[in-house]
């Protein structure tokens, strides 16, 4: 179920999982259930890409009035930490669902596959491997190429239970054995060649502490705990398709009942500019190259949250990139479409200038404060307006002035008359500069009668400027973030680095920047459009006396451009 979210706002679209679930239903399989799960590993933060997998269990859950849990699969306590736990807790309650009371661990079915790992040596389909990880890789032979029989093969049921316990009790060093699966070397899928059921890893367990020091594999905890919790469909990215003969087998030696659950595999999300690897993320984080895991600039979903992206844009984004069976890569500028189309309906405008230009307008009255009325959101009618202090001496952006500017420039230039935001027309009448011939400030004059920003007598102005009152005001911080990679595919030169492709241009702080004083009440999380200039949101890291802003994405988007020329 979702939390406080309308259903319409978090279902997602039909797409070739439904229609596999509909012929379930339609069949009577499992007694008309549809039970999904959230199964991730406890060994980093969640990224955009977990977002979408969320989305989709959750919400295929939703669609047919199922049931979805949360399950840590924690069966390598040497890279898992409850940090991890407890920011996958927060990321999947804000992105707006819920699991109520299913919230499982692999770990809690330790007992259990332990009990099944000896069913499974009484049954001659498991045995203990003296050879180390190298010597099975090899004797695992290729896809043309059979694989040879591990010489421990054969060892009897008793022997095996025995050195398997011993495993289990801590006599054996890590690596020294592994329990095995006893299945086909022969197989055309390598997964089903006599693969590892249990490693000996002598590291505590964050749930689990010292009792254990076997743990089983992914392959042999995953399909026994869907099993065991009543999973009628398992939903998991295109790489485990070659893993599902596996699955099955499994489920076979367990199974006791018509119930049986599915996996269904679907295309994993990539997207340009980006890379998705929880270990090449773990690397940023760790070798000081981004500031943490919720860094704005990474593509994690606390990171992604401290941007300033809200839980329907994301929502909205894995519903309109879909669910598809083939691999690909999403064009970033799509996620990045779905916040401004998000935010462009709820967000407050607000005027900030962030690279300052000082005006004095010589014949406004220089102790006047003025109100001037300034529509809250275009996109809502309901959202009012709010009153602007204009006074005599103003800031307007750096780069809308030009001494001696192009044909083609708009903006203000000696001479030129421009219009003010819902203020006047004002006119540039002289350039003032430092002794090394900087600008340091703008003289200007104004229309008393264009109040509002209409000329009485019709004439127009080819540019429209933002600006803030250089006296009534709040000084901030604004950092400007942009995508993490130079280039669209930072993997795509599989002999270099990664790193070589960090755009060192990825952010960008600007300390002094000045903000309408409709802010100064702003809190973290609070977003605003900066007309002209884009979205940004208050950072974590802000407090009353000293505003940060996070620019969460410009105002130029080039995915609707994209699209309005299909």
């Amino acid at each position: 179920m979702s939390e406080n979210i309308p259903e319409k706002e978090i279902t997602v679209k039909k797409n070739f999982i439904h229609q596999l679930i509909d012929e379930d239903l339609k069949e009577g399989k499992n007694d008309g259930r549809v039970h999904t799960r959230f199964p991730p590993e406890p060994n980093g933060y969640l990224h955009i890409g977990h977002a979408k997998s969320i989305c989709l269990n959750f919400g295929t859950a939703q669609k047919y009035g199922g049931l979805t849990n949360l399950r840590f699969d924690d069966t390598n306590p040497s890279k898992e930490d409850t940090e991890y736990v407890d920011s996958i807790r927060e990321d999947v309650k804000w992105l707006g669902f819920t699991w109520d009371d299913r919230e499982y661990y692999a770990s809690d079915y330790f007992d259990r596959l332990y009990v099944f790992a000896i069913q499974l040596i009484r049954e001659g389909k498991a045995y203990v491997d003296d050879q180390n990880a190298e010597v099975i890789s090899e004797q695992r032979g290729t896809p043309t190429r059979p694989g040879t029989a591990s010489p421990f093969r054969n060892r009897s049921v008793e022997e095996n239970i025995d050195l398997f316990t011993r495993m289990k009790d801590g006599d054996f060093n890590d690596g020294e054995r592994v329990l095995r699966a006893k299945i086909d070397m022969a197989s055309p899928n390598m997964h089903m060649r006599d693969p590892v059921l249990y490693r000996i890893m002598k590291v505590p367990h964050h749930r689990t502490g010292d009792k254990w020091c076997i743990y089983p594999m992914y392959d042999f905890a995953h399909g026994q705990c869907d099993y065991w919790e009543g999973i009628t469909h398992s939903i998991c990215t295109l790489e485990f398709e070659v893993h599902r003969p596996l699955y099955d087998w499994f489920i076979d030696q367990l199974k006791n009942s018509d119930y049986r659950p599915r996996q269904i595999e679907f295309a994993r999300l990539n997207l340009t500019y980006t890379v998705m690897s929880k270990r090449l993320l773990l690397k940023l984080v760790k070798e000081g190259h981004v500031n943490g895991w919720d860094d704005p600039r990474m593509p994690t979903i606390c990171g992604l949250r401290r941007r300033g992206y809200t839980p329907e844009s994301i929502r909205n984004f894995a519903d309109k990139i879909g669910v598809t069976k083939v691999d690909g890569t999403i064009d970033i500028a799509m996620l990045e479409h779905s916040i401004r189309e998000d935010l462009n309906k709820r967000a407050q405008r607000v005027m900030g200038v962030i690279n300052p230009l000082k005006v004095v307008i010589t014949n406004y009255p220089a102790a006047t404060t003025e109100e001037i009325d300034a529509i809250n959101n275009p996109e809502n009618p309901d959202a009012g307006t709010r009153k602007v202090p204009f006074t005599r001496e103003l800031f307007i952006e750096r780069d809308d002035f030009m001494e001696n500017p192009p044909k083609k420039f708009f903006r203000l230039s000696p001479g030129v008359e421009v219009r003010l935001r819902y203020a006047y027309f004002v006119r540039c009448t002289d350039v003032v500069k430092d002794a090394n011939g900087n600008i340091t400030e703008l003289h200007c004059t104004y229309d008393p009668a264009s109040r509002g920003g209409n000329s009485p007598d019709g004439r127009k102005v080819k540019a429209t400027l933002h600006w803030v009152s250089a006296t009534d005001n709040v000084k901030a911080e604004v950092r400007l973030y942009d995508r993490l990679f130079t280039t669209e595919d930072p993997l795509a030169d599989k002999d270099g680095n990664f790193l070589d492709y960090m755009n060192p241009d990825s952010l960008k702080t600007l300390p002094e920047c000045y903000i309408e004083p409709f802010v100064k009440n702003a809190r973290p999380k609070d977003s605003f459009q900066f007309e002209r200039l884009g979205y940004f949101t208050i950072d974590y890291d802000s407090v009353p006396e000293h505003l940060i802003f996070n620019r969460t994405v410009p105002l130029k988007d080039t995915w609707a451009a994209i699209k309005d020329k299909e």
